[in-house]
């Protein structure tokens, strides 16, 4: 038995091989939502655009100890350091690319510092908002002062970053992971291949412009068909 729907149309992709609905872009649509950022249809989120300038001190908390025995101990502070953000009561040091493994050789070993522990390297793909798309983000602790700090790089397809492994052996898989789901290439790793997706994969799964469809799924024969031909559910 068939329920006729309530207006007398067919929803669009109520059969199987009818059209399936997309969104018009990463920012909007799926799900039929509109006017926000959400493209979860869950929530009502909104989806936010990279903060642009730097917060203003004092930053409140330990931020400002952290950023101060950062400057005291790493003269080329002013030169490494992009922008300091404060948001939702996390603190992110911004730094440029090259400068990545110095910095965290300070926040390692500084007495003041002493984040003895990375405990997450990954990625982000700001495609279409930030010219350097590739964003790497790192996680440091200290344990002795039990705080935390993010850092942050960004770089432009194709450009690598230093690696950190020599600093933070546990930043290791994790780079390869980075290096795996979002292209972006450590320099100096000790063993920079992939470590999800099989060595002759074509392509980083995560990165924004990856096909969603049509990818050919290993050792079954089957294809995952492209959104447009998927069945809808609405």
């Amino acid at each position: 038995m068939s329920i006729a729907p309530q207006d007398g149309h067919e929803p669009v992709g109520a059969d199987i091989d009818a059209p399936a609905q997309t969104p018009a872009g990463p920012q909007k649509g799926m799900f039929g939502i509109t006017g926000t950022g959400d493209v979860s249809g869950f929530g009502g989120l909104v989806r936010r655009r990279p903060e642009q300038a730097s917060s203003p001190k004092p930053y409140g908390g330990y931020f400002d100890e952290v950023t101060d025995a950062l400057e005291e101990a790493y003269p080329a502070f002013a030169d490494a350091i992009e922008k300091v953000v404060v948001d939702r009561g996390e603190l992110t040091l911004h730094i440029k690319a090259e400068r990545i493994a110095e910095v965290v050789q300070i926040m390692r070993d500084d007495e003041s510092l002493r984040f003895e522990l990375c405990s997450s390297v990954s990625g982000v793909d700001y495609l279409g908002s930030d010219p350097r798309r590739l964003h790497v983000v790192y996680h440091l602790t200290s344990m002795t002062y039990r705080r935390r700090v993010r850092l942050e790089v960004a770089v432009a397809d194709g450009v690598s970053v230093p690696s950190v492994t020599s600093v933070y052996p546990t930043a290791d898989w994790q780079e390869r992971e980075t290096y795996d789901m979002f292209g972006v290439v450590f320099a100096g790793h000790p063993n920079l291949t992939r470590v999800l997706m099989p060595d002759d994969w074509e392509g980083h799964p995560q990165r924004k412009d990856y096909p969603l469809g049509g990818v050919p799924v290993e050792y079954k024969g089957a294809e995952i068909p492209p959104p447009d031909q998927r069945r809808v559910y609405q």
